[in-house]
């Protein structure tokens, strides 16, 4: 089994270097998008899900522990700091404000890629779409084809309902709220309504339960959110 590819954010107003951040991860099988500002980062984190973030302290506007403060009310996806600042406890403020590393600047690319794939290998932050082919009772997912079947019939979904799909059955047996499910599927920033998660269950449930008004595995856990199980006799 592979992986699909991954998906990096740098956040970066040096130019040149985030060109060169980009192309380092680029060569490395790791998509890559640039923002110059923590502006410009929370636009593309409405529209676009991403499994890392490089972030620069030292950003016009909102600096970089601003960003990452916000983005901690909304996501736990990881995030590098990157700074050039010499204080003795830059390292340990990256930390408290919800960072999981820290590069001091001038860094080796080679370092930049193993921190960020380090923290994107965390088997905590893997979901179903990380896994090429994932099978869970009468339904066969595959990550890289974005495609879901049930009893080996292909059922045509959505690319909201597969990303949604995906991320209950890569966390079955686990309740996943509706804000945990907006960010994991719409984006950390995405300007949209809890309800449309409910809207999207609707419908995945009419295409993968055999009774969508009493479905069976994509279940609502009241007051927690969503859950995907399998009966007894599916195990």
């Amino acid at each position: 089994m592979g992986d699909i590819m991954k998906k990096v954010l740098i956040v970066e107003d040096e130019r040149e270097l985030a060109q060169l951040m980009r192309r380092a991860f680029e060569a490395d099988g790791i998509a890559a998008d640039i923002a110059g500002s923590a502006e410009e980062a929370y636009d593309l984190l409405t529209s676009a899900v991403f499994d890392c973030l490089m972030v620069d302290v030292n950003l016009p506007g909102d600096d970089g522990y601003a960003l990452c403060r916000n983005l901690r009310e909304r996501s736990g996806v990881p995030v590098v700091f990157a700074s050039a600042r010499i204080e003795p406890d830059a390292r340990i403020r990256a930390l408290e404000e919800g960072g999981d590393a820290y590069l001091s600047k001038p860094f080796s690319l080679r370092e930049m890629l193993a921190q960020a794939k380090a923290l994107m290998m965390r088997p905590e932050r893997k979901t179903g779409a990380d896994e090429a082919v994932l099978s869970a009772g009468p339904f066969q997912l595959d990550g890289r084809a974005k495609t879901i079947r049930k009893n080996g019939q292909l059922i045509a979904l959505s690319p909201r309902e597969f990303q949604l799909a995906s991320a209950l059955m890569g966390s079955a047996g686990q309740s996943l709220s509706r804000d945990a499910l907006l960010a994991k599927v719409w984006g950390a920033f995405a300007e949209v309504e809890p309800q449309t998660v409910s809207v999207h269950m609707s419908w995945l449930r009419a295409k993968l339960e055999d009774d969508p008004a009493h479905p069976v595995y994509f279940k609502t856990v009241r007051g927690e959110g969503y859950r995907f199980d399998l009966p007894e006799g599916d195990r």
